[in-house]
């Protein structure tokens, strides 16, 4: 039986340039839809990622997000770099100055939507400049066997500006983010999975069921503390242990009435009294 749940009313226009599918047990599937141009990120994909996010964190049906890329060939490869320099081109510094401070970052889920439920990227081909920027904004990254990876903007003198300099060291260490920073090589499935990049790597056509099999299960979780823990550990980075200690405590407090934490706790004293 299919499992989509109001697929006909999600694809009804509200989105041009991605899929995006409600599924069972809250659990979102978002398609990059651009696979003409290797799912790049050009302005309307942008525009459509932006309110998908948005519209995500505030449906309380939806617990997990998935994202992935359409075709087999590419998750995401970056920017449209020739469509966002004849964009801008013409733009004051002023206005590009506002777009960077105020604006959303790439795809919107790098910089400025803040999204606390948990996000899967199943990625499955190219995953390139903005793309792994794009990646590492979400919390499990599960790779297909055939996905090249490579902050290939080094090539054109193109900076980082979604989160690469930010995030990468985070994730695979200072010198391995220097390394794939300033040499801009590709990399294959199984050095990011080797590197902490990828947290799982499967077959090519296993790779969106896998991310969707991880995500009804963390589904399936009570969702309160999850959340709570998730703010918890991203406005955590680079604070003081002082600092990020007394944020964990403070967010936990938030959590102590809620009906997941009674309803949890009554079925462990229920558990400890078998």
């Amino acid at each position: 039986m299919n499992d989509v749940r109001n697929k006909e009313d999600a694809m009804s226009g509200e989105f041009q340039a991605i899929r995006y599918e409600k599924h069972e047990g809250g659990i979102v599937l978002i398609t990059i839809d651009n696979s003409r141009s290797e799912n790049c990120i050009d302005e309307r994909v942008h525009e459509d990622l932006c309110r998908a996010w948005l519209a995500f964190r505030a449906d309380p049906e939806l617990n997990v997000a998935v994202l992935t890329g359409a075709g087999e060939k590419s998750f995401c490869a970056g920017w449209d770099i020739k469509g966002y320099a004849k964009q801008t081109k013409g733009q004051k510094l002023e206005a590009l100055r506002n777009r960077a401070s105020f604006g959303p970052g790439l795809g919107g889920l790098t910089r400025g939507i803040d999204v606390f439920k948990p996000i899967v990227a199943a990625i499955n081909g190219y995953c390139l400049a903005g793309g792994m920027e794009i990646a590492m904004a979400c919390d499990i990254r599960i790779g297909a066997a055939e996905a090249e990876f490579g902050v290939l903007n080094r090539r054109w003198d193109i900076g980082c500006e979604s989160g690469l300099t930010q995030r990468l060291p985070h994730i695979v260490g200072l010198g391995n983010a220097l390394d794939l920073i300033i040499s801009g090589r590709k990399f294959d499935a199984e050095e990011a999975h080797r590197i902490g990049f990828l947290n799982r790597v499967v077959p090519r056509e296993s790779v969106v069921s896998a991310a969707m099999e991880y995500a009804r299960g963390i589904a399936a979780l009570p969702q309160t503390s999850i959340r709570a823990d998730k703010e918890s550990v991203l406005r955590g980075l680079g604070r003081s242990l002082s600092d990020g200690l007394w944020m964990e405590n403070t967010l936990w407090n938030t959590t102590v009435h809620s009906e997941d934490l009674e309803q949890g706790i009554e079925r462990f004293a229920s558990r400890r009294a078998n």
